[in-house]
């Protein structure tokens, strides 16, 4: 576990995500409704998608808490090329916002090595960390279930982990796709992404 993870305090609510794969859903979306809606789409608002992966984790408007957010990225990038903000050392590591809804939001940031091996250990040890802690509540997780064997490693992650506390904590696991469930709730990620890139419903009725 990376050093800055050993320690520190851990907020009731945990959002933990492959900012490397959003990024690359976002492009998709943003190409595909472009296409389809004959406009422009303009880049993802990433606060307004992370209050709504809240929202769809079952935080509840009007109760003030905190949320941690740890964006796991190619140590190579700097930027987010299809979100605002964009740059991951200098507008997102160790910032943080305050919503209206939800309370206030802490956003930390961690480089991975290139090898997807080494990024899902990394992904699945920092997940077990959280679920390991009895303050952690509510912890919504955005892997790239697309490749490899993550979504089954995070599955039995999830299981082992959650039966070792008294108090079971709510986990939601945002995909593209409906997968085999486990012990977690199950979001489609599509529909937080298109709210914050702006994309209305009432633009895909036919």
């Amino acid at each position: 576990m990376n050093a800055p993870f050993q320690h520190m305090p851990w907020s009731e609510n945990v959002i933990v995500a492959d900012a490397d794969y959003i990024d690359r859903v976002a492009f998709d979306l943003t190409v595909n409704f472009e296409r389809m809606l004959g406009r422009r789409i303009p880049k993802a608002d990433l606060a307004q998608w992370l209050v709504c992966v809240g929202l769809d984790g079952g935080m509840r408007p009007g109760r003030q808490s905190s949320t941690q957010v740890v964006l796991l990225h190619a140590k190579q990038r700097s930027q987010l090329d299809n979100f605002v903000p964009s740059g991951i050392d200098n507008e997102l590591n160790g910032r943080a916002f305050n919503d209206p809804m939800l309370g206030e939001f802490t956003i930390a940031t961690v480089a991975t090595e290139e090898s997807m091996v080494n990024n899902d250990d990394l992904f699945l040890d920092i997940v077990g960390t959280i679920l390991a802690q009895n303050e952690v509540r509510r912890v919504m997780i955005v892997p790239n279930a697309e490749e490899g064997s993550l979504y089954d490693d995070l599955r039995e992650t999830i299981r082992r982990t959650s039966s070792n506390r008294e108090e079971q904590p709510t986990v939601t696991l945002f995909t593209m796709e409906p997968r085999q469930g486990g012990r977690f709730q199950q979001e489609l990620l599509g529909y937080s992404l298109m709210a914050a890139l702006g994309i209305r419903g009432d633009e895909l009725q036919p």
